[in-house]
C-alpha cells in the first residue's frame, strides 16, 4: 500500500517518524511532502527522511493563510495524483485534509490541541479517523468535527510514543559550545503565526531576565527567522540561537530547565523528565490542563519566579509503544492494510 504523509510544522517529522518507520517495516511505501516553515525541512534532513517540498507558511493573517491553503493544496494535488496513495496521514494538516478528500483518499489526523478553531474543524471533519490523547474532553472534540465514531483516544502524551526509543546524544552540547557548569535553559518562543496565538510579553521578559543571568546559558529554539533575529539583536553572550536545526530532544534531556510558549517542547520536557514552565498565552488545551493539575507543567506569569538551578538527576520517563497507533491508522484503509 502507498501512504502519503504531510509535514507542515517542525514537530511533525518527530511525531510521525515512528509511524513511518513501522509502515515501511510492514512493507508499505511511504512518500512525504513538507511545507517550508521554521525548522521543518531541517529536521527532516537531520532525521534522514526524504521528502518533497511543497509550499510555505502563509503568515499570521487569515488572508495569508487562506491564500497559502489554496495555492499549496493545488500544488500538492499534482504531486499526490502522480503517487496515487491509498492512505493519507497528517498531524493537523489542512492541506492534506482538502487534497485527500478531493481524491477520496481516506485520511487520518493526529492532534493534541483542540482550540485551533477553523484549522481543526476542516481537518477533523474531512478525516476518517482522528487520534488524540484521552485527556482532551470528548465534548470539545465533537464541537470541532471529531465525532465519537471517528475518534480514537490514546493514553498519555504523543511525546511518550515518539520518544519511546530515544536516548539523548551529548554531542549537541559540544555543537553549541555550552558550559556544563552553568544552568542550561532551553527556551521556545510563542507560535506567533498560529491562529490560536494570544500575544503576551512573558516570553520577551523571560529572555531579558536570562540575558542578565551570568550563571545561566539559554538556548533559544526559534520558530521563525524573525524570532531568531530578535534574540540575536540582544547581543547577550549567554543567549545562544542555533543557526540550523539541532537535536532539540537531546538538548531538552540535558537541560536543567525548559521555558516554552508552545506545546510540543513543553510535553517533550515532561516526557524526558526535565522541569518545564509554560508561558503560553492562549487557551489551555486538555493536555496542558492535565499536566498542570499533576504538577508536571508549571505556568509562568512572572520571569522572576524561575528557579534557575542545576537539575538533580533525571526524572522518570514513560515509554509507550507506537504500534497500536499505527494499527488504528491502518484500519482506515481496510482489513487488508496490515501488509503491502
Amino acid at each position: 500500500m502507498r501512504v502519503w504523509v504531510d509535514c507542515t510544522a517542525a514537530a511533525h517529522p518527530l511525531v510521525l517518524r515512528p509511524v513511518i518507520e513501522r509502515l515501511r517495516a510492514q512493507g508499505h511505501e511511504v512518500f512525504i511532502t513538507a511545507r517550508e516553515y521554521g525548522q521543518t525541512l531541517g529536521i527532516l534532513d537531520r532525521l534522514g527522511m526524504p521528502y518533497t517540498t511543497v509550499g510555505e507558511h502563509g503568515g499570521a493573517s487569515r488572508s495569508g493563510k487562506a491564500w497559502a491553503l489554496g495555492t499549496r493544496s493545488t500544488r500538492l494535488a499534482r504531486v499526490v495524483w502522480d503517487q496515487r496513495p491509498q492512505l493519507a496521514i497528517g498531524h493537523g494538516s489542512v492541506d492534506l485534509a482538502v487534497v485527500s478528500a478531493g481524491f477520496r483518499v481516506p485520511s487520518v489526523q493526529m492532534q493534541d490541541y483542540e482550540f485551533a478553531r477553523l484549522q481543526r474543524q476542516i481537518a477533523f471533519r474531512l478525516a476518517r479517523r482522528v487520534l488524540v490523547p484521552e485527556s482532551i474532553p470528548v465534548e470539545r472534540l465533537k464541537r470541532i468535527g471529531a465525532k465519537p465514531s471517528k475518534l480514537v483516544r490514546y493514553p498519555g502524551l504523543k511525546e511518550e510514543y515518539y520518544l519511546a526509543d530515544f536516548e539523548p546524544d551529548p554531542r549537541v552540547l559540544e555543537q553549541l559550545g555550552l558550559d556544563r557548569e552553568k544552568v542550561l535553559v532551553v527556551v521556545r518562543p510563542p507560535p506567533e503565526t498560529s491562529e490560536y496565538h494570544a500575544p503576551n510579553d512573558v516570553y520577551a521578559a523571560t529572555v531579558r531576565r536570562l540575558a542578565a543571568e551570568p550563571d545561566a546559558q539559554a538556548v533559544i529554539v526559534p520558530r521563525t527567522e524573525q524570532q531568531a533575529e530578535a534574540a540575536r539583536a540582544l547581543r547577550a553572550p549567554n543567549l545562544i540561537v542555533p543557526a540550523e536545526a539541532i537535536d532539540a530532544q537531546s538538548l531538552i534531556a540535558y537541560a536543567d530547565l525548559v521555558v516554552s510558549a508552545g506545546g510540543t517542547m513543553n510535553r517533550e520536557a515532561v516526557a524526558l523528565g526535565t522541569p518545564v514552565y509554560t508561558t503560553y498565552g492562549g487557551r489551555l488545551g486538555g493536555v496542558d490542563e492535565a499536566l498542570i493539575r499533576s504538577n508536571r507543567l508549571r505556568p509562568l506569569t512572572d520571569p522572576r519566579a524561575l528557579e534557575l538551578e542545576k537539575k538533580s538527576g533525571q526524572g522518570e520517563r514513560i515509554r509507550r509503544d507506537p504500534g497500536p497507533i499505527v494499527d488504528e491508522m491502518l484500519k482506515v484503509a481496510g482489513p487488508d492494510a496490515g501488509s503491502s
